[in-house]
């Protein structure tokens, strides 16, 4: 579904402002799950930049500030994670901006626990609040921000594993997951998605490798 025309690039386009949403649950229940991952990041950023978001923007909650001189609003849609395009759409036609302007962040359990993907474009792989923002913007032409949570100990239901509070021995990688992962959102608003993939991609573990 892609519409041909490359994703935004920073260091390429000048000042634009990013709408960065983070996928998630509404309600406390969710709070401290796999499926919540990107909520997290949107706080991590939010408490850096000294960004509060809880402006109610239609169906999502945002926060607009800076990160560095770059205008930037923080989006975590209030629709439940199936029904996530529909709060971003509104927050990009409110403020006029385009998919070219979206950076993406969401638990990815294709992905190993730890690592870190950052993609231009591409499907929704399964995931059904990507498959909600591409069917809503009608183009799979955003960068989105992928994070690995698929534990190393087996998954007998993936819908239950990412709507469950994260298991004891996963809990102590969380900040750190969180806070790589807002590093590597920075670098995207500062120098650009190609800049950042290499810098920030990541197999499990730590090892940095790009990702096909």
């Amino acid at each position: 579904m892609s519409d041909g025309v490359p994703a935004p690039d920073a260091a390429s386009s000048g000042k634009k402002t990013f709408c960065i949403a983070g996928l998630g649950n509404p309600g406390e229940r969710y709070s401290g799950t796999p499926h919540n991952i990107g909520f997290a990041v949107a706080d991590e950023l939010g408490n850096r930049h000294g960004i509060r978001i809880a402006k109610r923007d239609g169906q999502s909650l945002t926060g607009a500030g800076k990160i560095g001189d770059v205008n930037v609003v923080l989006v975590k849609p209030q629709t439940f994670m199936n029904l996530s395009g529909a709060g971003i759409q509104e927050v990009l036609k409110y403020r006029s901006l385009t998919n070219q302007n979206l950076i993406v962040v969401y638990d990815e359990l294709d992905l190993p626990w730890s690592g870190l993907r950052i993609k231009e474009n591409g499907s929704a792989a399964g995931h059904n609040g990507v498959k909600s923002i591409i069917a809503a913007l009608k183009t799979d032409v955003f960068i989105r921000v992928r994070v690995g949570v698929r534990p190393e100990f087996p998954v007998r239901d993936a819908a239950e594993y990412v709507l469950a509070p994260f298991a004891r021995a996963l809990k102590k990688d969380v900040q750190e997951i969180v806070s790589y992962t807002a590093d590597a959102v920075e670098c995207i608003v500062a120098e650009g998605a190609s800049r950042a993939m290499t810098k920030f991609n990541r197999r499990a573990g730590g090892l940095h490798k790009e990702e096909e």
